[in-house]
């Protein structure tokens, strides 16, 4: 019954939040060209999703200060569908990288258009270059883009190996990139599952790392560095949920 009453909300959210972000679209498109405000709309229907489900209680834990126009490449560990609505929670705009038959679903993938995120296609060279080509537009119009490096998620706990894209974009770009760190939104929706399960998980923001002056050469040494910090902090931050936890 939980699960049905959390489905009947996430799908209200879509449908009646669809004028909201249409609205907030037209209201600021000719001169939002980040497209800035319309995103926040959207996140904030994640936001709102969490609140009406009874099976999620989620967080943000200990986030540093982050300058919300300064563009960052941010990267996350990326444990179930639920980590989109998480990472909803941090008060600043980010465009994120998703897979292409997203955009596709009626309303939602209409609010990610006008949200200005970016589709992939995967194994598709040109879709690649097109979604990198965006990433690009949008760190040059002040926003941040949001990206998964282990391109999917684990079966089980551990962390999949990080793909050099985010890292090179950064590097390219000349932009920070942003560490982020989610713990127990495997429990959420499980990988392979779209059922709502109970849940308590958190999300943090690490200190950015810079790439000035950082080459394409140094690549590999920024991602197992990122990949690194955020491997040490999901672990903290699962034990800091759990000693949270109601006796």
């Amino acid at each position: 019954m939980l699960n049905a009453w959390a489905w009947v909300c996430a799908v209200g959210v879509v449908i009646f939040g669809f004028p909201y972000v249409l609205l907030v679209f037209v209201a600021t498109a000719p001169f939002d060209r980040g497209r800035y405000a319309a995103g926040r709309a959207f996140r904030q229907l994640g936001v709102l999703a969490v609140r009406f489900n009874p099976l999620w209680e989620f967080a943000t834990k200990g986030n540093p200060r982050v300058d919300a126009r300064r563009p960052y490449v941010a990267v996350s560990n990326h444990e179930s569908y639920a980590d989109i609505f998480l990472i909803s929670h941090l008060p600043w705009e980010m465009k994120w990288l998703s897979k292409e038959t997203i955009f596709r679903i009626p309303l939602m993938g209409w609010m990610m258009r006008m949200a200005g995120d970016i589709p992939l296609r995967r194994g598709n060279r040109d879709s690649t270059l097109a979604a990198l080509a965006a990433c690009r537009d949008r760190l040059a119009k002040r926003v941040s883009v949001m990206i998964f490096p282990e391109g999917t998620r684990s079966k089980g706990g551990e962390l999949l190996p990080f793909k050099d894209g985010a890292f090179r974009l950064a590097i390219e770009a000349g932009v920070p990139i942003l560490p982020i760190a989610v713990a127990g939104t495997r429990h959420a929706m499980a990988k392979g599952s779209f059922r709502f399960q109970r849940a308590r998980a958190g999300v943090r923001v690490l200190p950015p790392i810079e790439t000035t002056g950082l080459t394409l050469d140094d690549t590999a040494e920024l991602r197992e560095r990122v990949r690194a910090v955020i491997d040490v902090a999901r672990h903290e931050l699962a034990r800091e949920l759990q000693a949270d936890r109601p006796a």
